[in-house]
């Protein structure tokens, strides 16, 4: 289970990390059932990431999975391909989700959005490491 003092320890870890690399960012906790805990549109931010950020994490939480591993197996040929139509359109392929995960056990998922797919992602790994 992910609860709001976790997601706020984990959008703060994330924060900070983008911070640090100067690329304001979108950053959504899910719960366990795919729901949005928390959200921060940091300064800055698109506002076009807001909706991407949350179904990154939907997707990574749904699927269990790293959005950017889902995406390397989704392109054409891929054993994924077309899951991005899927959920009524709430799958997102793109890096920057990442399942929480305690104990070996998935309670959630970061989703980052409002940068480079290498930037979300090592956003998002920064706010699953403070999980």
């Amino acid at each position: 289970m992910v609860t709001l003092a976790d997601a706020r320890r984990v959008i703060a870890a994330a924060e900070k990390k983008a911070g640090e690399i100067g690329q304001p960012m979108n950053i959504a906790i899910a719960d366990g059932g795919g729901n949005i805990v928390a959200h921060v549109r940091m300064d800055g931010a698109w506002i076009g990431s807001i909706d991407i950020s949350q179904k990154k994490a939907y997707t990574s939480r749904a699927f269990d999975i790293s959005t950017k591993d889902l995406a390397s197996h989704s392109q054409s040929g891929g054993q994924f391909f077309g899951i991005h139509a899927s959920n009524n359109g709430k799958i997102m392929i793109c890096a920057g989700g990442i399942p929480l995960k305690k104990d070996g056990k998935v309670q959630g998922a970061i989703g980052v959005s409002g940068g480079s797919g290498d930037q979300d992602h090592a956003v998002a790994e920064a706010g699953a490491a403070a999980f």
